[in-house]
């Protein structure tokens, strides 16, 4: 999966080249040619990581968030992973360049524990992150292991009202960062056995993978 930023730099130009891989409403959302390529900016990764190495890492948690909102996707990865110790985890945004859409959505499914949904005023403008908040929930019902694995969020900027949250999202547990309760919601989600588990099944698949190159090879 993507690489870990160890050094946040966001210059003005990230957020308006990012706009030319993810599509207008008026544009169909899956095209073949989008990509997040811009997204994964020399100035905000790990020079010193590997796509190889980053794609043997089970990660706790992914953030799916509008183009408009990474530097909230990252405040809150900032947050579960130093204040509550839940790491590692990153933002989509974070995920490898030269990927189509739906491979690294796919990933981003598949290589992590939880995915959370970052329900801002900026999450209905944009019909990918429908997408994408859709197919996670599709593949949380289908997956037996993956079942519970969607985790809708309002942090405290901008969050989207519930009266405008859709229907199916309304039916999730939602993490509400303003909440009183916000820290016992997320030890009661974010339990070590449900990642362990979560983890065995995941490595058990990258065997398979293996050992299919290897015969095929």
């Amino acid at each position: 999966m993507g690489n870990i930023i160890s050094k946040r730099i966001y210059p003005f130009f990230l957020k308006n080249s990012m706009k030319t891989n993810y599509v207008s409403q008026g544009e169909h959302y899956f095209n073949e040619k989008s990509t997040l390529e811009t997204c994964c900016h020399p100035s905000i990764q790990e020079v010193d990581s590997s796509d190889e190495d980053a794609e043997d890492r089970f990660y706790r948690f992914v953030i799916l968030h509008a183009e408009e909102d990474i530097e909230e996707a990252i405040r809150v990865q900032d947050l579960l992973q130093n204040e509550y110790c839940i790491k590692p985890g990153l933002i989509f945004a974070e995920m490898p360049s030269g990927r189509h859409l739906l491979e690294n959505l796919t990933n981003a499914m598949n290589d992590s524990a939880w995915i959370i949904i970052l329900l801002t005023e900026n999450f209905l403008r944009d019909l990918w992150c429908e997408f994408q908040s859709y197919t996670s929930l599709l593949g949380a019902l289908t997956i037996p292991h993956k079942y519970n694995s969607v985790i809708p969020m309002r942090p405290r900027n901008k969050p989207l009202p519930w009266e405008r949250t859709p229907f199916i999202l309304q039916c999730v547990n939602v993490l509400q960062e303003d909440s009183p309760g916000f820290s016992d919601q997320v030890k009661k989600t974010f339990q070590e056995a449900r990642y362990r588990q979560q983890e065995e099944v995941w490595r058990y698949g990258r065997k398979k993978e293996m050992a299919k190159k290897v015969l095929d090879w």
